[in-house]
């Protein structure tokens, strides 16, 4: 849910980046804040090991305009893919306004983009949240690989909700502002419908 300072004249909003580990998540957060300007973007907070990976979470705030008088502001997160961290990612997704979905497109890793959509939900629930009913923008990432599924068959495994789907190579930046675009746009239309 939004959060709204009227005094301020503020709307803050939080966009997390789900997926599997290593599916591009921090890779298209980083895309972006490399890519705005530093007027448009905060500092990017990344916490991670020594891998590379997302450990806890990465944090952008955006500043993309007003509306209606209020200025809007985007946080950007991500979670963490793997399963030991499943407590920083129910925490990461508390007040959360919209759902990237980072898949990877591997063939060998479909499981794992099944089983941490189910993980998702699952933490979405807790919070009588469901991601029916939630802004959600899916993202196929790593369409330069080789031995990738195909993107209809993508849809058919993950896609549930017939919502939007991009392909991505967020290494090179491909599909990565697209994909945000869309789901601001989801969640600036949610917000028109409390303000």
């Amino acid at each position: 849910m939004s959060f709204i300072l009227h005094p301020l004249k503020e709307i803050n909003c939080k966009i997390v980046y789900c997926g599997p580990g290593l599916s591009g998540k921090t890779t298209n957060i980083q895309y972006i804040f490399n890519n705005t300007s530093p007027e448009s973007r905060g500092k990017l907070i990344s916490i991670s090991p020594e891998a590379s990976q997302a450990l806890f979470f990465d944090f952008l705030p955006i500043f993309p305009g007003v509306l209606n008088g209020y200025r809007l502001k985007f946080h950007l997160y991500t979670v963490p893919g793997n399963i030991f961290y499943e407590e920083s990612r129910k925490l990461i997704l508390k007040g959360v306004d919209g759902i990237v979905f980072v898949a990877d497109s591997q063939v060998e890793r479909m499981d794992a983009n099944i089983e941490t959509l189910e993980d998702v939900k699952r933490d979405l629930k807790g919070y009588d949240i469901d991601m029916g009913h939630i802004p959600l923008v899916f993202q196929y990432n790593k369409r330069d690989l080789p031995n990738i599924m195909d993107v209809e068959e993508m849809e058919t495994l993950l896609n549930a909700y017939g919502t939007s789907s991009y392909e991505a190579v967020a290494v090179e930046g491909i599909g990565v502002f697209e994909t945000l675009k869309d789901i601001t746009r989801k969640v600036i239309g949610e917000i028109k419908k409390i303000l």
